[in-house]
């Protein structure tokens, strides 16, 4: 389980400004950022771009600075590794010599330039995670972007499985507990082979939990059309003036950093 996930972001942000916007709005902006980051590749732009998101972010999510670091640590981490890579194996001009490792001034540049990339993505994706609740999320995709029902109602419940994981994990490690033969000093066995009984019981359960939903979704109609809707997710002129800053603030930086002389696109890779 991820720190962000593990902190419960969503308690944190749940009254925010950016709570409060369209989850569909949301997502199709993560996916166009997203995108427009896989042709960028100088280490200026994705920098400026990070700023200015992780300023938003903090500012329309209200989460609390621990749980935003918290939620860095896996993007820092496989971006501190692809600069790695990059400085170490891309060749060009050397500027640093020990034997058989090398840095290049070209690795460094594509490799800070993919690492950025990757906090940007990744700062977004802890914005949008902690403001979007999993139910909205489907509601509007089904609303707004007309996703199936059977997917929808499918992703819905096992969006509730997940939730209920934990407290199904409990209390089969509290039965277990009851049933177990102690130790000679009086304690609980524990280890892989506790875990994996538990574990398996965990999957056990899961299985004939899902059978029983299915059927249930199956016996209520899933996917027959018309369906209506009883809690419409609102898709107002905020979410068209949200989505309109946000590609204005990108497009601008873009601009910006090709008027400048920054901005390189996949030249950079064979410079």
């Amino acid at each position: 389980m991820t720190a962000i996930s593990a902190a419960s972001p969503a308690s944190f942000a749940s009254g925010s400004v950016l709570a409060r916007r369209n989850p569909t709005v949301k997502l199709a902006l993560l996916f166009v950022v997203s995108l427009a980051m896989v042709f960028i590749f100088d280490p200026v732009t994705p920098a400026v771009l990070y700023v200015v998101a992780l300023a938003a972010v903090v500012a329309s999510t209200r989460l609390p600075l621990r749980t935003l670091a918290l939620g860095h640590v896996p993007f820092l981490a496989f971006g501190l590794g692809i600069l790695m890579v990059n400085a170490l194996s891309r060749p060009g001009h050397i500027l640093w010599d020990a034997g058989p490792l090398r840095i290049t001034a070209e690795g460094l540049s594509v490799g800070g330039s993919l690492a950025l990339r990757t906090l940007v993505i990744g700062i977004l994706a802890i914005g949008f995670i902690a403001s979007t609740d999993g139910v909205a999320l489907m509601g509007s995709l089904h609303q707004h972007a007309r996703l199936g029902s059977r997917i929808t109602y499918a992703v819905l419940a096992g969006y509730r499985m997940l939730q209920e994981m934990p407290r199904e994990w409990q209390t089969i490690r509290q039965a277990h507990a009851v049933r177990a033969q102690l130790r000679p000093d009086g304690s609980l066995p524990s280890g892989l082979a506790a875990y994996g009984r538990a574990a398996f019981a965990l999957l056990v359960v899961s299985v004939r939990k899902g059978e029983r939903m299915a059927q249930s979704l199956e016996s209520r109609g899933l996917g027959l059309t018309p369906r209506t809707t009883w809690r419409k997710i609102p898709l107002t002129r905020t979410d068209w003036l949200m989505a309109a800053a946000v590609l204005a603030v990108l497009g601008g930086i873009v601009y910006a950093s090709h008027v400048l002389g920054f901005l390189e696109g996949y030249d950079a890779l064979f410079s």
